[in-house]
């Protein structure tokens, strides 16, 4: 794609640049509530689809190309690189990710292997290499921290509570910090790999780890994301953090060697900022506003622009993804929205 015609307005909000309308990206936008994803998820699993390049650019392309994005979003999940250091991972439909050898003991934590990107994962760097050439927006690749993984590797799959996480932390220390220690590891080779793949940009999702308080993410969690993100800087291209009923953390995570803070709806723009969150914030229309009548919608998004306007970095996105009964039109209407409301203030 060359450079002429590339929409860069996101990765400038990253960096806090001047830019001439607010970004926009969903988390979630590619597929779930896409007529076309559904049909293709009729015919392929989402292993499927994630292994075959083709496929899988064009499930990540497919919004960018509706709603006229700022921004694509890699079409994969964070589970895809665990397989490759021992984890047997199951996606299994209507209810996520499902392990059948949960970490119990150090000794589990020992078993764990390394990754090797180019031969564990080809699919994704080769998906990441075909989206470079085609698209004209910039390409945010992924991770999940190593708290949320941990989560479904000692649970064995989705949990309410994390009980069984927070006791594993509290009582086997040693195995935890050698969990978090070999999983920070893997993230790092695995970003890295997307980056040098042509990643523009790196969203890091620690989706659950808003169940635990300031002094236990202090002591459990914080070091491995500063280890992560520290190494990670070395690359050049904005990191991003996000998880979901963290706001409490947030100020731990201005402390991060980050670009972006990614907020959820409990946390408004400006409280961040009275918070002292310097960085770019990223956020934080509610999902569920998107099954409202669109009135609703424009003026819980004007509040949000108004706010997030009061200084250039900033970049509009949900607090969390995409449901699959939004109607896709909305998402292009919201879009439009943002992008008109924005150029033209």
């Amino acid at each position: 794609m060359t450079q002429s015609n590339f929409n860069d307005a996101f990765l400038k909000a990253c960096r806090g640049e001047v830019h001439d309308h607010v970004p926009v990206w969903y988390m979630r936008q590619a597929g779930r509530s896409q007529p076309e994803y559904r049909a293709l998820k009729e015919k392929y699993s989402l292993f499927e689809i994630t292994h075959d390049p083709e496929l899988c650019a064009y499930v990540t392309k497919l919004p960018v190309d509706q709603y006229n994005n700022d921004a694509a979003i890699l079409y994969k999940d964070i589970m895809t690189p665990l397989p490759a250091i021992g984890v047997d991972v199951d996606i299994k439909s209507g209810i996520g990710p499902v392990i059948d050898n949960p970490i119990r003991s150090i000794t589990d934590v020992e078993r764990l292997g390394i990754i090797r990107p180019e031969e564990d994962v080809p699919y994704v760097l080769d998906t990441i290499k075909l989206l470079r050439e085609q698209l004209s927006v910039p390409l945010i690749s992924f991770g999940g921290a190593p708290f949320t993984l941990a989560s479904y590797m000692i649970e064995g799959g989705p949990s309410k509570n994390y009980n069984k996480t927070k006791a594993f932390m509290y009582a086997e220390p040693d195995a935890w910090h050698l969990l978090m220690d070999k999983l920070g590891e893997m993230t790092i080779t695995y970003v890295k790999s997307q980056i040098a793949a042509g990643a523009q940009a790196i969203q890091i999702f620690d989706s659950w780890v808003g169940t635990l308080n300031v002094a236990d993410y202090c002591t459990y969690v914080k070091p491995v994301m500063t280890k992560i993100f520290t190494a990670l800087k070395e690359e050049g291209v904005p990191l991003i953090m996000f998880g979901v009923g963290a706001s409490h953390l947030i100020q731990e995570w201005n402390e991060l060697p980050i670009d972006v803070v990614g907020l959820d709806w409990r946390l408004a723009i400006q409280e961040a900022r009275g918070l002292g969150v310097t960085k770019t914030v990223q956020g934080n229309l509610d999902p569920a506003i998107l099954l409202a009548p669109w009135d609703v919608i424009e003026e819980r998004t004007k509040a949000i622009l108004d706010e997030g306007m009061q200084t250039p970095n900033f970049i509009f996105n949900l607090g969390h993804g995409v449901f699959p009964d939004v109607n896709p039109d909305t998402l292009r209407k919201l879009t439009a929205f943002v992008h008109e409301y924005t150029t033209t203030k």
